[in-house]
């Protein structure tokens, strides 16, 4: 009987100790993120009291001459859910002088704040709607730092940092071997901006450059800021473009005749078919899809030339256009490149899908309200483009495309050397 009795004591005690478990789960299930907040704040007072009595040892212990003593409390800003929040932290003096603690000086060492901000803003968030975006936190902690103009003074802060920082980055270590030029137009500027492709097909955003228009200037500003960055001249490159007349004689004024120009062969489509009626299009762009593809350059050149011999009385114009800067939509026929990389270099594709990033971070900017804002924005998009680059889908091939640079650039030294002598 007495065995039995304790047994059902035992399990009562059980019974009670699981039903106060379940009502505190409830409790916190309620208010999970202001449970958390609570006893987060409680391990960081504990933890502040232990660094302070390390310093200066136990209550009440008599210290010596210039041993670190208590000082009352003060209080400290910290980041914390998107805001910044005070508290109270205790001080230590010694010798007249004050001592930081060592774990807030790890936790005030680096500043979460503005990271938050340029990603929530980057991400679609406005400066107006900052505020209830973030995480709600205890009135007693006196949140602050979420006001539209807070966040914006954050957000300039750090783009303008990362921009200076990011077109300072030195270049020479990348291995490149290939670079795409564009020019994305935002409120009446035009802003030229680098990618490059390095020996292992990997991907890196380079620079940009501002200006009014596309124009030699411009492009050129971009290609010296390279330069002096680590971008050798004196090697081969390439470049790979649209139908810009600037972009490519700034190209040619700095790197001559090493650079291999590759202009876009879908640009170069599109040009075209502009100049033509809707009903000549289907049979026009597949016309010049195959004549790209052939084999070799003579092949391709001759079926386009047939294309243009075709469209020469009724279309001069598309004509024209065909026939500009033609060789140039074929140059890497002259690399024989595995079919599957010529075609990804053929086109400026990869940067144009970088520009469809910037875009759609850029349309949510409502008004611009100067140059220094357009760059800061768009190196804040690049960056966050930058996030999601993967190496190039054929990157396998890239020795051969290397293989063909460096064989250029040799036959233009002998060649330089020739015409020396």
């Amino acid at each position: 009987m007495k065995k039995n009795a304790s047994n059902n004591e035992t399990r009562q005690v059980a019974s009670v100790g699981a039903q106060r478990t379940l009502r505190l789960a409830s409790v916190i299930k309620r208010d999970l993120y202001g449970f958390i907040i609570q006893e987060g704040m409680k391990a960081l007072d504990e933890l502040l009291r232990q660094d302070q009595e390390l310093l200066c040892g136990p209550v009440h212990a008599k210290g010596t001459p210039g041993s670190a003593q208590r000082w009352g409390k003060a209080t400290g800003r910290l980041s914390m859910s998107g805001r910044r929040v005070n508290i109270d932290k205790p001080r230590v003096r010694r010798n007249g002088r004050e001592v930081t603690l060592p774990s807030w000086a790890e936790l005030a060492d680096d500043d979460p704040l503005n990271r938050r901000t340029m990603e929530q803003l980057i991400l679609g968030v406005s400066t107006r709607g900052y505020d209830r975006s973030v995480e709600s936190l205890p009135e007693e902690l006196e949140p602050h730092g979420a006001s539209k103009s807070s966040a914006s003074r954050r957000f300039v802060a750090m783009t303008q940092e990362r921009l200076e920082k990011w077109q300072e980055r030195d270049v020479s270590q990348l291995h490149i071997v290939a670079l795409m030029l564009d020019g994305i137009e935002v409120d009446k500027h035009m802003v030229v901006i680098a990618l490059s492709i390095d020996e292992t097909g990997g991907k890196h955003a380079l620079g940009l450059w501002l200006g009014a228009t596309e124009n030699v200037v411009v492009c050129g500003g971009l290609l010296d800021n390279l330069i002096e960055r680590g971008l050798d001249p004196q090697l081969g490159y390439l470049f790979v473009i649209d139908g810009s007349k600037a972009l490519r004689k700034a190209i040619r004024e700095r790197f001559g005749h090493r650079a291999l120009v590759q202009r876009c062969q879908e640009h170069k489509r599109r040009n075209v078919l502009s100049h033509l009626p809707e009903r000549l299009h289907p049979s026009i762009a597949k016309t010049m899809r195959d004549a790209y593809q052939s084999k070799s350059k003579a092949t391709a050149k001759r079926r386009l030339l047939q294309l243009a011999a075709q469209l020469a009385t009724d279309h001069p114009d598309a004509v024209e256009s065909l026939k500009e800067g033609l060789d140039e939509t074929l140059t890497l026929k002259d690399m024989n490149l595995p079919p599957p990389l010529e075609r990804t270099l053929s086109t400026t594709n990869s940067i144009e899908n970088v520009n469809s990033v910037i875009r759609r971070i850029l349309r949510r900017v409502k008004r611009w309200r100067d140059g220094s804002m357009i760059k800061r924005w768009v190196a804040a998009a690049l960056m966050e483009a930058e996030r999601g680059f993967r190496r190039l889908r054929n990157f396998k091939d890239m020795p051969a495309l290397v293989a063909a640079v460096r064989s250029a650039e040799q036959t233009h030294h002998i060649d330089s050397d020739d015409a020396a002598a």
